[in-house]
């Protein structure tokens, strides 16, 4: 049913939830679940997030600004602790939590991390199971997540679905987060999928490609970014983005023999960004060397990360 204020205005409900757990566990897949659309880069490496992209989803009058946080873990760099503040950050400013575990393991002591950030939250909860297609024993594991957040004395509940695999069941969890939305202006015109700009998710794009084709060689010392993006009159977007690397013995790394490992990611990107762009793209990618970026604040914000 729908309220109207006295003044004759539609009331609406608006808030910002935050979705955390500690670093590949499905969040950014989670998330693209709920919108319907891809606004956070996936890969099977863990870290693949690292800042808080913000996915917006719209039904009525409620709006959700979901915050999909890097996994909390133990900082070994600049960059670590950069990503970490994003996840405090957002735990320090939004109406409920989701907190996404992985059912296919049992706790680990990151988990444990996740855990004392929330234990206190005096926020509603929402414990997301992960993963119960590929699950041995979901319901015992499910069991010992729990138990890590004994003694919680606010609102908590508990749902085991596969992010990537239970449509129905994303639809239900997200229909629930939309009822303890506090009364509030939007915070975004309807119709919006994100606060990114165009050229931070192509980068993001790039990114995710990059991480999957380079496997376990240097994924977590690239970074990208685009600088530029022109349309032409026959509708052809003309992207030129950088792929940065620490080392100058990494790009060649990336580039690869003759350039085919640079070729297959853009190729890879390429095919992303015209699928969601409905337009034939020109992608131009150039590799460049920052020394030591992830340890250098003034690069990190460079980069974007600040």
């Amino acid at each position: 049913m729908t309220d109207f204020s006295s003044t004759g205005e539609q009331q609406t409900h608006s808030g910002f939830i935050a979705i955390i757990g500690k670093p590949n566990v499905g969040k950014s897949t989670l998330l693209n679940s709920f919108l319907g659309t891809k606004v956070a880069p996936t890969s099977p490496r863990p870290q693949t997030t690292r800042r808080g992209v913000r996915g917006i989803h719209t039904s009525g009058d409620r709006q959700i600004v979901f915050v999909d946080t890097p996994g909390l873990h133990k900082a070994k760099d600049a960059l670590g602790k950069y990503m970490n503040h994003e996840v405090h950050s957002a735990l320090a400013d939004v109406d409920a939590v989701v907190w996404v575990v992985d059912l296919r393991h049992p706790p680990t002591d990151e988990d444990q991390l996740v855990a004392r950030q929330i234990r206190e939250l005096p926020k509603p909860v929402f414990m997301v199971g992960n993963k119960t297609d590929a699950a041995k024993y979901p319901d015992e594991a499910m069991k010992l997540y729990r138990a890590l957040l004994e003694g919680r004395d606010h609102d908590t509940s508990e749902t085991m679905l596969s992010a990537q695999n239970n449509p129905a069941a994303v639809a239900t969890l997200r229909e629930q987060l939309l009822e303890v939305l506090p009364e509030n202006p939007f915070f975004f015109p309807q119709g919006a999928a994100s606060d990114q700009t165009r050229e931070q998710w192509a980068a993001e794009i790039i990114r995710e490609e990059a991480m999957k084709k380079l496997r376990d060689e240097l994924p977590y010392a690239v970074a990208t970014r685009v600088n530029s993006w022109t349309e032409r009159q026959d509708g052809l977007q003309r992207i030129e983005g950088e792929i940065v690397v620490e080392k100058n013995a990494h790009k060649g790394m990336v580039i690869g023999a003759g350039g085919k490992q640079l070729r297959e990611i853009g190729q890879a990107a390429r095919k992303q960004l015209e699928v969601f762009l409905s337009r034939k793209v020109y992608l131009g990618l150039e590799v460049i060397v920052i020394n030591n970026w992830r340890e250098d604040e003034e690069a990190l914000r460079e980069l974007g990360y600040e």
